[in-house]
């Protein structure tokens, strides 16, 4: 199975463009607090534009569903990515609103109650990957700060965890991913700060040598 690669944070038609040009499977746009944050019109402007088999992920926290189901609609998503707060009914709800064909994924906070909270989505059909990300004091996601990879193989290489899809996020670099691929193999990894050149701007080449790295490494950890 090919890694999964997302290229997050994405603000522009053309940084969109690029992470597709470089061979990433998906682009994340960011509809929660950050210096990263866009609006539906703008990302409505944005994914027509982009081949149908890249994914157009949009990243909410402790957004309501009505929020979270009008954003989709007018931005052209197809997936939403969810954070910890998220319960249960939230993933049904919009799995029953717009079926199979979106894309779930939940984000767990690398920590000492990781284990027990993947433990729980993995319960939830209607999740359909789990994010294992870091967080700051101030950040729920696109920190820059990796967490501990050896301490988290357990979340990543159970005999539970190869049943599900697991995405790697959190300090990734086009340096670093390659370690992370070894150390965790995921069926996916995502990246937002590690290929700018500042928030919310990309790094043509960080973005291409992020992905080519990825795969390369995929490739060996098989």
């Amino acid at each position: 199975m090919s890694l999964w690669i997302k290229i997050c944070g994405t603000t522009s038609l053309g940084d969109a463009r690029l992470a597709s040009e470089a061979g990433a499977d998906a682009v994340g746009f960011v509809f929660a607090p950050s210096p990263r944050r866009v609006t539906a019109k703008q990302v409505a402007e944005i994914t027509p534009y982009l081949p149908a088999a890249v994914e157009k992920i949009g990243v909410f926290v402790d957004a309501p569903f009505e929020e979270i189901e009008a954003t989709v609609r007018d931005s052209g998503l197809t997936g939403v990515q969810l954070h910890s707060g998220a319960g249960p009914e939230l993933a049904a709800q919009l799995k029953d609103c717009f079926g199979e064909g979106l894309r779930v994924l939940h984000v767990v906070h690398f920590g000492v109650d990781a284990a027990k909270l993947v433990e729980a989505i993995d319960r939830d059909a209607n999740v359909d990957a789990v994010m294992v990300d870091s967080r700051t004091a101030t950040a729920v996601g696109g920190t820059g700060v990796a967490f501990d990879w050896p301490a988290a193989r357990n979340l990543f290489q159970s005999a539970d965890a190869r049943k599900r899809r697991r995405v790697a996020a959190g300090g990734l670099t086009p340096a670093n991913v390659a370690q992370a691929i070894a150390t965790l193999r995921p069926w996916g990894v995502d990246v937002v700060s590690g290929v700018e050149a500042a928030p919310g701007r990309k790094d043509a080449a960080k973005v291409r040598a992020f992905v080519a790295n990825a795969r390369a490494a995929s490739r060996q950890s098989r």
